[in-house]
């Protein structure tokens, strides 16, 4: 599979712009969140914004959700992070054409994938970050 983390990661951010709405987060505290490098964070963030789901501005301003979480979509995630070309699976290249499997494999799984990927992107559209949000809340209330 070709998903990568940047999509949890995305998300992890997003529900913490909306926790701390009236804090000043940085990537630095952020990366300690999500336990990874700040720079990863900043990556992370500038596609967000690219996508207009965070406004950012330079230096220690932090950033900030550019729209409601209700209006979020993880779909609308999922998209701002992943590559044009990047799907749920991806295709192994130059099989061999000598081969009747390796000369067709590619044709015959397209369809396949294609449906795949539209179908998790519908489950995608159907949940909000407001519904993550409430399931992070309604977690953390479970186990305190």
């Amino acid at each position: 599979m070709t998903i990568s983390s940047r999509f949890a990661v995305a998300v992890h951010i997003l529900s913490l712009l909306d926790m701390f709405k009236d804090s000043r987060l940085t990537s630095e505290m952020i990366a300690g969140s999500v336990n990874t490098n700040p720079v990863v964070i900043r990556r992370i963030m500038g596609m967000l914004n690219k996508a207009g789901l965070v406004r950012t501005s330079a230096g220690v301003a932090g950033a900030k959700l550019a729209r409601p979480m209700s209006e979020i979509t993880l779909l609308d995630v999922y998209r701002a992070v992943q590559g044009e070309q990047e799907g749920l699976f991806a295709m192994h290249e130059n099989p061999n054409p000598e081969c009747p499997v390796g000369r067709n494999i590619q044709g015959a799984l397209e369809t396949a994938f294609r449906r795949a990927q539209a179908a998790m992107e519908g489950e995608l559209a159907k949940v909000t970050m407001a519904d993550i949000s409430l399931d992070i809340l309604r977690n953390g209330a479970e186990n305190h």
